[in-house]
């Protein structure tokens, strides 16, 4: 494992496996991102539950399938918060995918 991949997941995933759990369980979550299907979940909802089996995995015993996944995280927060639509943020579907990755950009 990459040290590095490992910094910036940890940089990227600022919500505890707790609160994204207790998130990914909201309408809100499951309304926002991109569905294959009407009743399939959204890619955000279904990588905020590899997130949260990362969070608890040890470092040393993470798979390269985990590490692929942190690589992707950290693009997408990278790649989402790049993109913040101006005003406030706090009921967008921009937070709310954000979120389903991880990643809070309201929380300090």
């Amino acid at each position: 494992m990459a040290s590095d991949t490992y910094a910036d997941f940890k940089d990227a995933v600022n919500m505890s496996a707790s609160e994204l759990e207790k998130w990914l369980k909201t309408d809100e979550s499951r309304e926002v991102g991109q569905k294959s299907s009407s009743s399939a979940e959204s890619v955000g909802h279904d990588s905020g539950r590899k997130i949260i089996e990362i969070l608890h995995t040890k470092k040393g015993d993470l798979s390269e399938a985990d590490e692929a996944h942190m690589r992707k995280v950290v693009g997408y927060v990278h790649r989402h918060l790049a993109q913040r639509p101006s005003g406030d943020v706090k009921e967008t579907k921009w937070r709310y995918s954000l979120m389903n990755w991880g990643h809070d950009p309201l929380k300090k």
